[in-house]
């Protein structure tokens, strides 16, 4: 029979009684048990407690938590708490279960296996049709200008209308979750408006930013806004630098840009429709730079004063790379 800590300690206490000294009892021990028996120190640990009175030789029940909580009672109670709350924090976990930091990240990336990310923007919801016609649309933009390295691509302008919000709802790391390691990656609809906002018109070229038309407040995008004053100032723009230059226009398939009085414009000014295939706001590359580029803390954006965003928006569209390509 192999001998436990408990069974170390009675003999010890059986020496004690015999009167041996703690010298002597840790050679018995150690001639009959080799490199089994219990260290000098801890003979004379038991030795020192026998003195002060004590006759148990079980261990004392110690305040505080466990050597060890990660148990699978802790492990399935963390999963539920996961998936009662994919937002749940460290903290939170913490205080639901009462187990240290250590603890909770071994049990989340050991054990569970799960990992906190982002939820991606989605624009829709597409069917498959929808998806379909998308691939199909970039398969032929890539073979039109030659997998981007056409000198065509010079001349397309993207543009699209946007919200610039004073107050963001949920930044992206606020809408991070936990997903476990068989769980395909969250998305979410793009955001709800929020009440203080000011619509604008982005336009940007292969190098970079060209116009930026606000939309009067109390006003709506339609095809008399769109003709007489923000294609005007976009064109106006493009022609400061080039007078004579092709341009291929892209936008998407709003009523405004599909209609038949922005249809006659850009017919008149001898302006290409690059095309665009339906519900697919996110192949813009306008859609997609805009409200990105706002420093996270401005003090602006969190505002409810509409008339300061205007004076934050310009330069910060300053500072987007030119990296803006066909696809």
């Amino acid at each position: 029979m192999e001998l436990n800590r408990e069974h170390f300690r009675a003999i010890i206490f059986h020496n004690f009684r015999r009167g041996l000294s703690r010298q002597e009892c840790f050679d018995e021990l150690n001639s009959l048990y080799s490199d089994k028996a219990p260290s000098y120190s801890t003979v004379k640990n038991w030795y020192n407690e026998f003195n002060r009175g004590r006759c148990s030789i079980q261990d004392e029940s110690r305040a505080g938590r466990p050597k060890s909580v990660v148990v699978p009672e802790k492990i399935n109670a963390v999963r539920e708490l996961i998936k009662q709350d994919r937002h749940v924090t460290y903290r939170e976990i913490e205080a639901s279960l009462d187990i240290s930091m250590t603890s909770i990240n071994k049990i989340l990336h050991e054990h569970l296996s799960v990992k906190k990310i982002c939820s991606r923007w989605i624009p829709h919801n597409l069917t498959n049709a929808q998806k379909k016609a998308r691939v199909d649309w970039c398969k032929e933009m890539l073979e039109k200008y030659i997998q981007g390295t056409s000198k065509a691509v010079y001349n397309i302008y993207t543009g699209d209308e946007s919200w610039i919000y004073a107050y963001e709802p949920e930044t992206k790391q606020q809408s991070t979750v936990w997903v476990f390691q068989d769980e395909a990656k969250p998305t979410k609809v793009v955001r709800g408006r929020s009440t203080s906002k000011q619509m604008i018109a982005c336009f940007f070229g292969i190098n970079g930013h060209v116009a930026t038309v606000a939309l009067e407040q109390r006003r709506t995008v339609n095809s008399e806004w769109y003709t007489t004053i923000c294609l005007p100032e976009v064109i106006g723009e493009i022609r400061k630098k080039q007078k004579n230059r092709r341009i291929i226009l892209h936008h998407d398939n709003a009523s405004s840009h599909t209609s038949t009085q922005t249809k006659a414009f850009l017919t008149e000014r001898k302006i290409e429709l690059m095309g665009h295939p339906p519900r697919s706001g996110n192949n813009l590359s306008a859609s997609q730079g805009v409200d990105k580029h706002f420093p996270s803390d401005e003090k602006v954006l969190k505002s409810e004063n509409i008339c300061e965003i205007s004076p934050v928006l310009n330069p910060n569209l300053n500072l987007i790379e030119n990296s803006w390509g066909i696809l």
